[in-house]
């Protein structure tokens, strides 16, 4: 009788991605593993842009007068700066949840729901706080 009564879990066969996908609570561990992915293709895909920013800085010292002009003033400064501030976060989780993901290869006692939850929440705290710092002095703030 107690069987009846209880609340029968859903099952999810066919997932409709615009009704079930919203209300679907993702772990921890899923948000490191989609960001992880997420900022090695960031990485990827602003690799011409860390490439030109390097050139400009080592080429000549005119080419980095200007390089530090159009990324301390105007318009143009604001967009390098997000720019820089969203590969530093990319660079940063993804070498966060890299460690992670080594350390459970390497350790069988990492292996478990406790420390998977975590080094997860470590992954994620970490990388979002080392932006923040980061990011201050980028803009200047210290």
């Amino acid at each position: 009788m107690t069987t009846e009564l209880a609340k029968k879990r859903p099952e999810f066969r066919n997932i409709h991605a615009l009704r079930d996908l919203p209300t679907y609570r993702l772990p921890a561990a899923g948000w490191v593993s989609i960001l992880h992915r997420a900022s090695g293709v960031l990485m990827f895909v602003l690799l011409p842009f860390i490439i030109w920013m390097f050139d400009k800085s080592v080429s000549s010292e005119v080419g980095y007068n200007r390089f530090r002009f159009a990324f301390a003033n105007g318009g143009w400064g604001i967009v390098l700066k997000l720019v820089a501030l969203a590969l530093i976060w990319a660079y940063l989780h993804h070498f966060i949840a890299g460690l992670r993901h080594l350390w459970m290869d390497v350790s069988h006692k990492a292996v478990s729901m406790s420390f998977g939850r975590t080094s997860a929440m470590v992954t994620l705290i970490a990388s979002l706080l080392l932006t923040v710092v980061l990011g201050a002095k980028l803009f200047g703030l210290y």
